[in-house]
């Protein structure tokens, strides 16, 4: 019974996409991201320093990049604490491969989304504002892999900090800060290299600095690499960084996400509710 959970995953997963597509609030929000994006690139004016490449494209490359990670690394772990204080996990301890199966299913639906996401800023960029795309298919292929492996980075590591955050309240001030400071030093909204040395190393540990520079080569012409850091795009480096994020985060989520379940139990639960509904937010 335990070796179909995949298939159960999967499963849950296609029937959360279903309702997110009937959830017209959430809808709105990923639309909202998209369309912020592009009003901040309609404002961006000149070009990339060194290059005549126009800096909105840079921007939107950026953003690109960033909306992937913000799926992966804000929304998903609020939707993981949210459930969490619903009884999400205690319900998962009685099944049999619970625990793989509800991250398979979430997995697919961050990821779904993420990419569909995607393809809206690229779409809407390109027909509304002239808006960078892949200019042949070795770009094409360059942008399928960056953002399979980058999703592959961010969504664990959603799934470990969902598992340890503690409650939905807290849980985007807590998210939103780091993930926002590395907004803006990452080289996402303006090339990397006007920021300072220290900086620019900081943003080298964290995943976003990487994917977008893996879009950037994807999206913006060869001459937009002398922006870049190391004057090129090294790709190969953007390859191994994602990957030793994936491999952390799928070590560090199914048991942060075993232990959270452990924890759980019928008191505990009873005593976070009366202590949301003494605040005034209990959950629906």
């Amino acid at each position: 019974m335990t070796n179909g959970w995949p298939r159960a995953g999967l499963r849950r997963g296609c029937i959360e996409l279903r309702h997110l597509l009937r959830n017209g609030k959430e809808m709105s929000g990923h639309l909202t991201n998209v369309v912020v994006a592009l009003l901040i690139a309609a404002y961006v004016s000149d070009d990339v320093p060194g290059t005549r490449t126009p800096m909105a494209h840079l921007v939107l490359a950026g953003f690109a990049a960033y909306l992937l990670f913000q799926i992966g690394l804000v929304n998903f772990p609020q939707i993981l604490v949210t459930e969490r204080e619903e009884g999400a996990l205690l319900r998962l301890r009685a099944t049999p491969g619970g625990i793989p199966a509800y991250l398979v299913a979430k997995c697919l639906l961050v990821v779904v989304t993420a990419v569909a996401t995607l393809a809206l800023l690229l779409a809407a960029a390109a027909l509304l504002a002239d808006g960078p795309l892949p200019r042949g298919p070795g770009d094409w292929l360059t942008l399928a892999w960056v953002t399979t492996l980058g999703l592959l980075a961010v969504v664990p590591l959603g799934a470990a900090v969902g598992a340890v955050l503690p409650n939905p309240r807290e849980a985007l001030a807590l998210v939103m800060l780091p993930t926002m400071g590395l907004l803006f030093t990452s080289g996402t909204v303006f090339p990397i290299t006007s920021l300072p040395v220290p900086v620019q190393q900081v943003a080298a540990v964290f995943p976003l600095k990487w994917m977008a520079q893996g879009l950037r080569s994807a999206l913006l012409p060869d001459t937009a690499r002398t922006a870049e850091a190391a004057g090129s795009s090294e790709l190969p480096m953007v390859a191994l960084v994602l990957t030793a994020w994936t491999v952390l985060g799928f070590l560090l989520a199914v048991p942060l996400l075993r232990r959270a379940a452990r924890r759980e139990s019928g008191s505990r639960l009873s005593a976070r509710h009366r202590k949301a509904a003494q605040s005034g937010a209990a959950p629906a």
